[in-house]
C-alpha cells in the first residue's frame, strides 16, 4: 500500500481545514430564523450555484469508487447514468420544476399532498426518510471509508467517521445555504481533480491522453459497448437497449425528477429561470463525468489491476499511477465529492422529517393571527431539523461498517432504490399530466410497487433488474389508470391546472438542450 507523501498529506489537510473554516463561517453568516432560511437557503440561488451544488451533490463515492468498480467489471455501459442523466434534467427542467415552483413546495411529499392527500405524503415521506439514512447516506460514508482506508491505511471505521465528522461541519448547522455554497467550491475541486487522476492513469496506459484512450480500446475493446448484447455477463444490470428506452428511464426521472436532496437545489433557486438553466447546466456537466469515474476503472483493467473486489479500482489506480502532490489533490477531490453528497443527503433527509413528519404529527406550533408560524415556531423547527441531520449522520456510522460484503456498491444502490421508484415515477407523472388520477390510486400505487418488485425479482430471477422497474412501472400504471377511472368520473379535485405557457422556456435553455442532445446522438452514434 503506497502511503502519501508530505506533499501529498499537505494538500489533502490543508484542503480539509479550508473546506470545514469555511462550512463554519457559512453557518455563522446571516439569518436562520424561519424554515425556508435553514430548508431552501432563502430562496436565493443563482443559476450557477443551482448547476454545481446539483453536480457536487450528485457525484460521490458511488461515482468515484462504485462507478469506477463497475467500470472495471462492464466497462463503459455504465456510463449510461451520465450520459442518460443528462436528458432527463433537460425533461425535469422543463416539465417538473414550473410545476413545483408553482406550488411553492420545499418538499416533495408537500407536494404530494398537495396534488392527493395527507396519506400519500405521510408513506413516502416515512419511507424517504429511511432511504436516505439506511441506504444513501450508509453506503456514502461506506465507500468514503472504503477509499481512505484503501488509499491512507486507515481502519475502515475511522475513516467513516472521518467523512461523517467532515460533512457535518456544514450540514448540520448551516442548513442548505452552506451546503450548497461548500458545494460550489468543492465541485470545482472534484472536477479538476478528477480529471488530473485520469489523465495521469492515461498516460501510464498510453503516454498522454487521447493515445491512453486509443491503448484501452485497443487492448479492451469490449469495455466500450454502450449497449450490450445478451452474451455479456453484465446484460443482467445493464439490459442492451433498455439503457435507451426502457426501465433506465424509471430510474433517471426517479432520481432527478422526485429526489429531495436533487430537486432540494432548484427549489432554492432565486427564480424558475436560474432553476432551468442550472439545471441545464448541470446536464452539461453530465456529459464529462464518464471521462472521471468510469475510464479509471477500465484502465484498472488493462493495467491488470492487483485488487480483490471491484470497488478497489479506483483507490488502486491513485495509489499507482498518479504522482506525489497531485495525489492529494485527486483525493481531495474524492473527500469533495463524498462530503458534499453526504452533507445533501442529510440535510435532505433532515428537511423531510422535520417538516413531513415532525411538523405534521408531533408539534403543535404556534401561529399568527394570519395562520402564520410564529418566530419562536420556525425556531423550533430549525432547531429540530439541527438534531434530525446528526441523527441521521450517528445512525449512517453505525450502519455503514455493516455494508463490508459489497462487490459493486453502485449496482446494489440502484437495485434496491428500484423497488420504490417505479410507483414514486408513476405518482408524480400521473399526478402532472392526468387530471383524472386520484389520491386513492396513488396510495395503492405506492403499496404494491416493492411487492410487485419483490415477486418479480424472486419469480423470475434472471429477469434484469432495469428491465423488472420498467415492467413495474407499466403494471402499477394499469392500477392507477384503473382506479382512477372506477372513482372520479372527472377531473379530480386536486388536479393541477397547466395553463398555456407554464412549459415555455428562454433561448439560452433550448440552445443548451439541444447542444446536448446533438452529444448524445454522436457519442452512442460511435460506441454503440
Amino acid at each position: 500500500m503506497n502511503q502519501f507523501s508530505n506533499i501529498d498529506l499537505g494538500i489533502f489537510v490543508g484542503y480539509i481545514c479550508i473546506m470545514i473554516g469555511l462550512g463554519i463561517w457559512l453557518s455563522r453568516q446571516g439569518k436562520q430564523e424561519s424554515s425556508e432560511d435553514y430548508f431552501l437557503a432563502s430562496k436565493s440561488l443563482p443559476w450557477w450555484a443551482v448547476g454545481g451544488s446539483l453536480i457536487a451533490s450528485n457525484i460521490s463515492a458511488e461515482q468515484f469508487i462504485g462507478m469506477a468498480g463497475s467500470g472495471y467489471v462492464v466497462g463503459m455501459a455504465i456510463a449510461c447514468y451520465e450520459l442518460m442523466a443528462a436528458l432527463t434534467l433537460i425533461i425535469v427542467a422543463k416539465y417538473f420544476l414550473p410545476v413545483f415552483m408553482k406550488k411553492g413546495i420545499y418538499t416533495m411529499p408537500q407536494f404530494l399532498e398537495a396534488r392527493y392527500d395527507k396519506r400519500v405524503r405521510t408513506g413516502l415521506a416515512v419511507f424517504w426518510v429511511l432511504l436516505f439514512v439506511f441506504v444513501n447516506i450508509t453506503s456514502v460514508l461506506y465507500l468514503g471509508g472504503l477509499a481512505i482506508q484503501n488509499i491512507m491505511g486507515i481502519p475502515l471505521i475511522w475513516g467513516v467517521v472521518g467523512v461523517a465528522i467532515y460533512a457535518a461541519t456544514f450540514s448540520i448547522f448551516g442548513g442548505l445555504k452552506a451546503v450548497v455554497w461548500t458545494d460550489v467550491v468543492q465541485v470545482i475541486v472534484l472536477i479538476i481533480g478528477g480529471l488530473v487522476g485520469s489523465i495521469m492513469v492515461l498516460e501510464a496506459v498510453g503516454g498522454g491522453f487521447f493515445s491512453g484512450l486509443a491503448t484501452l480500446f485497443e487492448k479492451a475493446p469490449e469495455k466500450f459497448d454502450l449497449i450490450l448484447d445478451r452474451s455479456n455477463p453484465e446484460y443482467i444490470n445493464l439490459p442492451g437497449i433498455s439503457v435507451l428506452i426502457g426501465g433506465l428511464w424509471i430510474a433517471n426521472l426517479y432520481y432527478w425528477g422526485t429526489n429531495q436532496y436533487i430537486v432540494q437545489r432548484a427549489l432554492a433557486a432565486k427564480t424558475l429561470r436560474d432553476a432551468q438553466k442550472g439545471t441545464a447546466f448541470a446536464a452539461f456537466m453530465k456529459l464529462l463525468l464518464p471521462l472521471i469515474v468510469v475510464v479509471p476503472g477500465i484502465a484498472a483493467f488493462v493495467l491488470g489491476a492487483d485488487i480483490e473486489k471491484a470497488d478497489e479500482a479506483y483507490p488502486w489506480v491513485l495509489n499507482n499511477y498518479v504522482t506525489p502532490g497531485f495525489k492529494g489533490l485527486t483525493f481531495a477531490a474524492l473527500i469533495a465529492a463524498i462530503g458534499s453528497s453526504l452533507s445533501s443527503m442529510v440535510n435532505s433527509a433532515s428537511t423531510i422529517f422535520t417538516l413531513d413528519i415532525y411538523k405534521t404529527f408531533f408539534s403543535k406550533l404556534e401561529k399568527d393571527e394570519k395562520g402564520n408560524l410564529t418566530k419562536g415556531a420556525e425556531n423550533h423547527l430549525v432547531k429540530i431539523g439541527k438534531i434530525a441531520s446528526a441523527l441521521a449522520i450517528v445512525i449512517g456510522v453505525v450502519v455503514a461498517p455493516l455494508l463490508g460484503n459489497l462487490d459493486q456498491a453502485f449496482q446494489f444502490i440502484q437495485e434496491y432504490t428500484g423497488f420504490i421508484s417505479p410507483g414514486v415515477v408513476a405518482v408524480f407523472l400521473f399526478g402532472f399530466f392526468r387530471k383524472r388520477t386520484s389520491a386513492n390510486a396513488a396510495l395503492w400505487t405506492i403499496i404494491l410497487s416493492i411487492p410487485l418488485s419483490v415477486a418479480i425479482k424472486f419469480s423470475m430471477p434472471d429477469f434484469p433488474w432495469m428491465d423488472r422497474m420498467g415492467l413495474v412501472f407499466l403494471l402499477i400504471s394499469l392500477v392507477i389508470i384503473g382506479i382512477s377511472l372506477f372513482e372520479n368520473k372527472s377531473d379530480d379535485a386536486k388536479a393541477i391546472s397547466l395553463e398555456k405557457g407554464l412549459f415555455k422556456t428562454d433561448m439560452t435553455f433550448n440552445i443548451i438542450s439541444i447542444l446536448i442532445m446533438g452529444i448524445l446522438a454522436t457519442i452512442y452514434a460511435l460506441l454503440w
